[in-house]
């Protein structure tokens, strides 16, 4: 997050934010500043490289929720975006290969997203899929006159609305026969297990005057994902995990091809582990993807490598690469809705890669060399790209970036000079008039004189002659990190008048395979005490009240609070958010069946005893912290019952202090994606709680009803 990179000082210098003093006009960020946020999401650059489509997200008050429409901007310096569409539900645009024609995805109020064509030489959009389970975003064929995506709609379904109901037709039930053990899912609940995600391709040479018949490449009991197209348009590329049992064994995806006017399915690449995407080379010689191969022994924690595949041959090129190849970075300022992320890979003429990397929480562009192995920082500096897409000569790139104290702006890459060109900053007048902090990365040596690397968030107007209340802000994952990105949440407690930090402990991904996987079958353990060594190194560096000491954390960074209050007594107050507690209640609760070894050797009837020792509702006798808990009524990654709900039975039993905040809807997104309103109001309660526990302030909504 420490704004040092030349990006960063353009991000300053670009929005006329001087690095001396902050001005007298501005602000510290707030709470409500949510409601002001304007998202860029998924920019994509047009194939001559002199346009970029990207999804404007912004926050609809009165409606409670996120609206998204298209915009679009010249690729100059200087340019001003312009609407595309009004929205509200719009998404995933897709250049024609003539950059003549956007496709995207537009959204009823009530239904699924269907595929629409819209002409940049002007008029209306036009639909181009009416399928009753939708459609994905859309992929165009080489030659611009298919559109490949997929789908859960069945044939039997369109055919079954083409004749149109049957009156004597029974109802079909709502009731659910489960006989698998994945049958739910966070934010979608239970779903139907005959539900399959297929491979669907229509018809798109030209604006349709009536919709075209998709017909399904795919079909039955697999899903498929990913679909990309061969460079001559021959056949159609997807990835697919086609075990029939993956619930006891390795995730195992491939990468499977089938011919564009339908037929057999062929199997293309099979690493013996998951390939996650898939994309073709120009010439159709080879392929790159991301994926990991399966080790021997399984592991909690498994990073992000990418392979290139040729002639039967596949490599991985970053087997011996620490960084991640994708982005884990923790945040709560990514596009809640709109899509788009930074996990693709480019080719270029020469025949390398471009790929984002993410290294000790910062990630770049990097260009690997399948030849020759060698690998070259295309983007340097501290900071975070969330989105990309390029030109189909690599020449040109279109990219969202942001850092610890700047919103993600829009910038033109080009591959040759290296040089960045801000393009778009929606939050330029909102930024212009915020004194926001910039976070301090610093490393200590934990207890084991292990390295780990953090970040500080101190108020705007920081003396380090006073002494501070901390906050320890705990990441989730337990493997994801925290990193180069602006993050409201700790940007408002500093605001607030907190110190926050924000480490890394082990088990933290982007510091290599080895660091992210020390914690298995010892979680909470030494990341535990990786923690606590932070602490100490805050308060030696003596700015900090040792008697003002607060925690909080989210998924596994609520674990570790609920773990720490049963260990030390030396937070004031903590605020678990998410969490786990129980660690064999949330194996039976969690709507992802874990059968294999990755967290634990055996299954919770097999070593009880081991599922105690690590859960943090054994220690409730122990607490003395004032504790309250964050909790989403459809969580069902973290649910309440064997989570933070456990937590504050046990502590209330005890006649502890301990209270509850349910938010109504919300799942295990609610900080990132949950309805404005409920964010903004968690955020209060969150530090309510440390205002009244550890500044004595009266917060009249902790006050019991």
């Amino acid at each position: 997050m420490k704004a040092t990179s030349r990006l960063a000082a353009a991000f300053l210098a670009l929005a006329g934010l001087a690095a001396a003093s902050p001005a007298p006009s501005r602000r510290p960020i707030a709470e409500t500043d949510l409601l002001n946020l304007r998202w860029i999401a998924d920019p994509r650059i047009s194939p001559d490289g002199k346009q970029i489509a990207y999804v404007l997200v912004t926050v609809n008050e009165k409606e409670d929720r996120y609206d998204t429409s298209l915009r679009i901007v010249d690729a100059s310096e200087g340019a001003v975006p312009r609407p595309l569409t009004a929205g509200p539900r719009d998404s995933a645009p897709r250049w024609s290969p003539d950059g003549r024609t956007l496709a995207f995805l537009r959204a009823p109020e009530k239904g699924a997203p269907q595929i629409e064509l819209l002409s940049l030489a002007g008029g209306e959009a036009a639909a181009l899929t009416d399928l009753p389970k939708g459609a994905s975003a859309p992929v165009w064929s080489p030659d611009g006159k298919t559109i490949a995506f997929t789908s859960a709609t069945t044939a039997e379904e369109l055919q079954e609305r083409a004749a149109g109901a049957a009156k004597d037709k029974p109802k079909k039930s709502d009731v659910r026969l489960v006989t698998e053990p994945f049958f739910r899912l966070n934010g979608a609940g239970i779903f139907d297990p005959a539900d399959h995600d297929h491979v669907w391709t229509v018809a798109a040479g030209s604006i349709p005057a009536e919709l075209p018949q998709p017909r399904p490449l795919t079909r039955g009991k697999f899903d498929e994902a990913s679909p990309a197209w061969s460079p001559d348009g021959a056949r159609v590329y997807f990835v697919s995990d086609r075990a029939d049992d993956p619930f006891h064994k390795p995730a195992d995806g491939n990468v499977y091809s089938v011919p564009a006017g339908g037929g057999e399915i062929s199997t293309v690449a099979d690493i013996d582990g998951p390939i996650q995407d898939v994309f073709p080379s120009p010439d159709g010689r080879g392929f790159a993807f991301h994926g990991w191969i399966n080790p021997a022994q399984t592991r909690s924690y498994d990073k992000v490598d990418l392979f290139a595949s040729a002639g039967g041959r596949t490599e991985n090129l970053t087997a011996d690469f620490d960084g991640d190849l994708t982005n884990f970075i923790a945040w709560d300022t990514h596009p809640p809705r709109g899509g788009g992320d930074a996990q693709s890979v480019v080719w270029t003429p020469d025949g390398a890669l471009l790929a984002v990397a993410t290294e000790h929480g910062a990630s770049n562009l990097v260009r690997f060399d399948p030849k020759t192995r060698a690998r070259e920082k295309m983007t340097t500096g501290e900071h975070e790209i969330v989105a990309f897409s390029a030109t189909p000569d690599a020449s040109r790139l279109a990219m969202t970036v942001d850092d610890g104290a700047r919103l993600a702006d829009l910038y033109l890459v080009e591959t040759a000079s290296r040089r960045m060109i801000r393009l778009a900053g929606e939050n330029d007048a909102l930024m212009a008039a915020l004194d926001v902090s910039v976070p301090e990365k610093i490393s200590y040596a934990s207890f084991d004189g292990t390295k780990i690397e953090a970040w500080v968030v101190k108020p705007p107007a920081f003396d380090p002659k006073k002494k501070y209340p901390l906050i320890l802000n705990i990441h989730g994952g337990p493997h994801i990190e925290y990193g180069e990105t602006f993050f409201h949440e700790l940007q408002w407690m500093a605001a607030r008048g907190y110190v926050v930090l924000a480490p890394n402990p082990r088990g933290s991904a982007s510091y290599g395979q080895a660091f992210g996987n020390s914690i298995q079958y010892e979680y909470p353990g030494d990341d535990f005490k990786d923690l606590m060594a932070g602490v100490d190194e805050l308060i030696r560096r003596g700015y900090i009240d040792d008697k003002k000491l607060g925690l909080t954390g989210g998924s596994g960074g609520g674990l570790m609070t609920n773990w720490a209050i049963g260990h030390t007594n030396r937070f004031g107050a903590a605020v678990a958010q998410r969490s786990i507690s129980d660690w064999a209640g949330w194996w039976y609760d969690l709507d992802i069946p874990i059968f294999n070894a990755a967290w634990f050797r055996k299954l919770p009837f097999q070593e009880p005893e081991e599922y105690r020792r690590r859960s943090p509702v054994t220690y409730a006798e122990r607490v003395a912290t004032p504790y309250l808990t964050i909790e989403g009524e459809n969580d069902l990654r973290a649910p309440a019952d064997s989570g933070g709900g456990a937590m504050f039975r046990a502590l209330k039993a005890l006649n502890k202090t301990a209270a509850m905040v349910i938010f109504p809807g919300e799942t295990h997104e609610l900080s990132r994606s949950g309805k404005p309103s409920h964010r903004i109001a968690r955020l209060r309660y969150i530090v309510g709680w440390f205002d009244k526990y550890l500044e004595g302030k009266r917060v009249p909504e902790l006050d019991a009803p």
